[in-house]
């Protein structure tokens, strides 16, 4: 017999009241509080004894790739803000009930100084690295551009793009040291061109 749910009817398909909290949210007090496989989610093994940091791992989407790390074996530890305290330590239950050990690292990703060190003390923490779900970001909703500010925009590109280039930067020596099961292929000239096409891709979206 299969056990198999229809994903149509298995989630909450009711009205959602608009939702009024300041930024960045607690997800706990969201009504309905959303789903992030702490009822549903049922792992396999897959990540046994592995190590992974997930950035944003307190709410969202971060906080449903450290579930799933952690019922799929995995040691997880999971940066976020610290007014976001509250969601990550019912994270941090949650991963502990797996038999896994859970790591909080708060800070703020906009600062280099923080986002840099964050590889450093996930790996020292969790005694090694094989796994960054990089998934924090910002998002400010500002209808007019010209109400935009730079501070706004300069946290914003900080969070969503200098982020990733500082911590994959510090992530290289700790991946260097272990065997990578399947590395991705590139040329020298793609990786050269990289940071330019980034650049050309932000100037076509705006």
């Amino acid at each position: 017999m299969s056990h198999l749910k229809d994903p149509t009817t298995q989630y909450y398909t009711g009205e959602y009241p608009k939702q009024k909290q300041p930024t960045p949210g607690i997800q706990a007090k969201m009504t309905p509080v959303p789903d992030c496989g702490e009822k549903t989610y049922v792992g396999s093994g897959r990540l046994k004894d592995r190590k992974a940091l997930v950035t944003g791992g307190d709410s969202g989407i971060g906080r449903a790739a450290a579930i799933a790390y952690a019922r799929e074996g995995a040691d997880v530890a999971i940066s976020y803000l610290p007014v976001e305290e509250e969601d990550a330590q019912d994270v941090k239950k949650i991963i502990e009930e797996c038999g896994r050990k859970a790591v909080l690292l708060p800070g703020d990703l906009s600062d280099e100084k923080f986002a840099r060190s964050l590889v450093h003390e996930a790996h020292k923490a969790l005694g090694g690295l094989d796994i960054m779900a990089l998934v924090a970001g910002k998002q400010v909703a500002i209808p007019d551009i010209a109400d935009l500010t730079s501070e706004q925009f300069q946290k914003t590109f900080a969070i969503n793009v200098f982020a990733l280039f500082w911590l994959t930067q510090e992530a290289i020596p700790c991946y260097r040291k272990v065997q990578v099961s399947s590395p991705l292929p590139q040329s020298r000239h793609t990786s050269q061109a990289r940071i330019y096409w980034t650049m050309r891709l932000r100037r076509r979206q705006f």
